[in-house]
């Protein structure tokens, strides 16, 4: 029996804990099931490194933004920066931006300019906008909410772990959940009732590794291949078999990142 496919919607495989390991990590995703998987850049300035990875490993893609809890630090990316960006094949996402006031309120007001600025960039590419989103709950439904009225864009809440609230915010605007490790730990039963009450055609999953590996591997290193473990926790979470969870993590993967598919498709 074939072992179902499923895709990490977001991963960091240029953070230092994969140097010199990408093909076996790569090659362990793929024995897993995890047959694509898109790396997030989070400092414009890291970008070419990033690319590089997309451009060398078949399987992976990316994304490129201004991350929120580093967007006090960094230059203020501009919409004509990430357009541009945005015209390489494998470019299939827009961020992470979003608002974090838990480590960095102070920056709240930069963090917002440029949540806008990714905003834009991702109404003028059609591709899909990432957002992280912690203890600003309600400045993000306001800023979406308003913008959208403005004119639609698509959008995936990464790693989502607020409030319900938020969640059907979000929802309601035609969003995306992303479904995490933390999603798969014991005490998330509430956040597992989030995404049961979610529409199950508005689901991903991710590793957002290195970080939050699910559970037996809690603790240790996250990677792509362990997409499986927490997706295989959700799917009983939500009454569902594996195989049929994963592929339809797998078309809403593709109605979102359509980039993605669309090169599935000529490759």
């Amino acid at each position: 029996m074939s072992t179902p496919l499923i895709t990490d919607s977001h991963c960091h495989l240029d953070f230092p804990d994969f140097e010199g390991q990408l093909d076996e990590v790569i090659a362990r995703a793929a024995e897993a099931g995890v047959a694509r998987m898109v790396t997030i850049c989070t400092k414009l300035k890291n970008e070419p490194s990033v690319r590089a990875i997309a451009e060398a490993h078949g399987p992976v893609f990316y994304a490129a933004g201004t991350h929120p809890m580093s967007a006090a630090e960094e230059p203020m990316a501009t919409v004509d920066e990430l357009v541009a960006l945005a015209k390489h094949p494998k470019f299939v996402g827009i961020g992470e931006t979003g608002l974090d006031y838990h480590y960095t309120a102070d920056s709240a007001e930069v963090q917002r300019q440029s949540l806008h600025v990714h905003i834009e960039a991702a109404r003028e590419t059609g591709l899909p906008l990432i957002i992280h989103s912690r203890a600003a709950d309600d400045d993000m439904a306001d800023i979406l909410g308003r913008e959208m009225a403005k004119g639609r864009f698509t959008c995936v809440m990464h790693c989502f772990s607020s409030s319900a609230e938020l969640a059907k915010a979000t929802l309601d605007l035609g969003c995306y959940l992303s479904i995490s490790g933390i999603a798969a730990f014991p005490k998330s039963k509430e956040l597992r009732d989030i995404f049961a009450a979610a529409p199950v055609d508005r689901l991903l999953v991710e590793t957002d590794s290195p970080y939050l590996a699910p559970p037996p591997r809690r603790g240790k290193r996250n990677e792509p291949a362990y997409t499986a473990l927490t997706a295989k926790i959700l799917a009983d979470a939500l009454g569902m078999d594996y195989a049929e969870f994963a592929a339809q993590t797998e078309a809403n993967f593709d109605r979102l990142f359509w980039k993605v598919a669309e090169h599935r498709a000529v490759a």
